[in-house]
């Protein structure tokens, strides 16, 4: 049997509905910014993977680093236990996040680091004496799916069946400059009508819907408005973290700082699975007290495994690298470069980037995951390129490693697809 057979027998695929698209591809090598099939066929990882392998796959100096914590210690139980690897990587992270975070919280994946930041907020107020029950977010967010991540999600293509079962959250619209006065305007009116514990958000860019762009500078306000009212924020960087906006995170961008900060994909750059929560001091201090019933009851098996530890601490210095950094300026300028030359062509509705994130809308109609989107899809992977569209848009979030003709050859795809769409 091939391994599409095999596959078929016994896998069921993350956002497949398998009776339509009953084939996924085996990939059987990949290395920097190349995917190998079982045919031998080669295809540029255009999107790093779902934003994970931004230093290149199989990268020699991760594997060299996880070799050898391989030898020294593979697992140990977080609580009540601690080993140098986490506590050097908080050590680190604390440094390059933003000034105000100061402890560390470790889960597994991007959805249970937003959830984390969910029931730290909630029960933030719930341990000064408050009863805060209402979550803030922006339409068409997407914050993952565990059930107060998918809560806070306002893109009902993930969340249809559940919604009955949702905790309580009020959306307002990403603000623009057409629209930033009423947004306020809703936002006060949510304040003063509902008991509002946090206003969760994904910073400059919301990755599933479509790579939705908006300014800091209208952020900022929201923020600061949420500020005044003790009302948590919780910057989902899951996506745009470490670099892909052009700064470390996308939270430096903006003026007012967020109190609680969620961060996964990229933290082990592609090589296993972690994820992290920070927060302010005065978030933490809030669940000191002599009752164990204001503790933080939340735990992971696999928190703060030592493995992954030592990826994160590799994946930083990589980051913090003059050829990464290099990389990262190389790849913004290369897309601006692109943008000039296509943004007004017949076929395309609307063009925007943030750093080595790149977005183009097709104008045309199709859904999220119809018939349409899956033959652009075949139409890349056919073309040595892999990028997944959502719906009619088109996206690249390449490896910093991707080399200059690699990222022409996206390029060149992109504009073939353009003609023959």
């Amino acid at each position: 049997m091939t391994l599409k057979e095999r596959d078929k027998k016994h896998l069921w695929h993350p956002l497949t509905q398998h009776k339509i698209h009953p084939e996924a591809l085996p990939i059987i090598k990949a290395k920097g910014a190349l995917l190998y099939d079982e045919d031998e066929n080669i295809y540029i990882d255009g999107i790093a993977s779902w934003y994970t392998a931004m230093y290149g796959h199989c990268n020699d100096y991760i594997l060299e680093k996880v070799q050898h914590q391989m030898q020294q210690l593979d697992q140990i139980v977080f609580a009540g236990f601690t080993h140098e690897p986490a506590i050097k990587l908080s050590e680190e992270l604390i440094k390059i996040l933003p000034d105000n975070q100061e402890k560390i919280f470790f889960s597994d994946n991007g959805s249970t680091a937003n959830e984390v930041g969910i029931k730290m907020a909630l029960q933030y107020h719930f341990n000064r004496g408050e009863k805060r029950n209402t979550i803030i977010a922006f339409e068409d967010g997407f914050h993952g799916d565990t059930f107060g991540a998918m809560s806070a999600s306002g893109l009902s293509v993930y969340n249809g069946p559940f919604e009955d079962f949702f905790i309580n959250v009020k959306r307002i619209p990403t603000p623009n400059f057409e629209n930033i006065d009423s947004v306020i305007k809703e936002l006060q009116e949510c304040i003063a009508t509902h008991e509002v514990a946090a206003f969760i958000y994904e910073p400059l860019v919301q990755g599933a819907n479509a790579m939705h762009m908006y300014e800091a500078r209208y952020l900022d306000q929201i923020l600061s408005i949420c500020k005044d009212n003790t009302i948590i924020t919780i910057a989902d960087e899951v996506m745009t973290g470490f670099g892909k906006t052009g700064k470390t995170f996308a939270s430096d961008h903006i003026e007012t700082k967020p109190d609680i900060i969620s961060m996964s994909k990229s933290l082990t750059a592609g090589f296993v699975p972690m994820a992290v929560t920070s927060c302010t001091q005065e978030i933490y201090d809030a669940f000191l007290d002599d009752s164990i019933g204001k503790a933080f009851f939340h735990a992971h098996t696999y928190s703060a495994n030592p493995i992954a530890c030592s990826v994160a601490l590799a994946a930083i210095e990589l980051l913090e690298s003059e050829e990464i950094q290099n990389s990262i300026n190389r790849i913004t300028m290369s897309h601006k470069d692109f943008d000039t030359k296509i943004k007004n062509h017949p076929k395309i509705k609307r063009t925007r980037q943030t750093g080595v994130i790149y977005a183009l809308d097709l104008d045309i109609e199709m859904d999220r995951y119809g018939k349409k989107r899956y033959e652009i899809f075949d139409y890349f992977m056919k073309n040595g390129v892999a990028l997944r569209p959502l719906g009619s848009t088109v996206y690249m979030l390449p490896p910093y490693v991707i080399t200059q003709e690699q990222l022409q050859k996206v390029y060149a795809t992109i504009v073939e697809l353009l003609e023959n769409v």
